[in-house]
This record gives structure tokens, sequence and C-alpha cells, in this order.
């Protein structure tokens, strides 16, 4: 089943989603195959990191906070709050979707 992160960062948490980057994407990289889709949420400025949503595949929920449990952001403390949900994917994403600008 797909589940679905959406973690909400810290107020003051940039400098930490900055310095933790690295690890976290090495972490994202053993699960690549898994991802649906997976990015930084943004504020209205369309640029400053508030978060992250990731829609990744796991066997159960318990996978799934397994792997939330050993992520770098949420190990160094960069989340405010986590949530984790199923989700039902019934309207699946078009390949070249959304197109090149």
């Amino acid at each position: 089943m797909i589940y679905i992160f959406h973690l909400l960062d810290k107020p003051d948490g940039a400098a930490l989603r900055q310095r933790v980057r690295p690890e976290h994407k090495i972490y994202l990289a053993a699960v690549a195959d898994r991802i649906a889709f997976a990015g930084p949420l943004l504020a209205v400025d369309d640029e400053t990191m508030l978060g992250s949503v990731l829609a990744i595949d796991f066997e159960s929920r318990a996978a799934a906070d397994a792997w939330l449990a050993g992520e770098p952001f949420n190990v160094a403390g960069l989340y405010a709050s986590r949530e984790v949900h199923g989700f039902a994917n019934l309207w699946p994403q078009r390949v070249g979707f959304p197109p090149a600008a």
C-alpha cells in the first residue's frame, strides 16, 4: 500500500534541514523504486521549505512507521508534526506530468 507522509518542519528548522539534507537524500535513495512522489512543501514564496510530502509503497503500516523512525530529518528532530496515512491511488499519475515548462 502507498503511505503518505505529511511532515511539517519546526519554525526554526531551515538550517537543520539544509545540514541533514544529504543524509535524507541517501535514505530516500534506498527506497527510490517504491516512491510514487516526494518533495518539500513550500511557503507562499514558492521557495522556502516548510516540510515534506512523500508517497511511498510499503508492505504494511508497521514498515512505513519503521521507515519514518529512521528517516534522517525525523531523527535530527526537524519535524514539528508527523502524519502517516494509507492512500488508495484511484487516479494514477500520467506519464510526463506535469509537462516540462
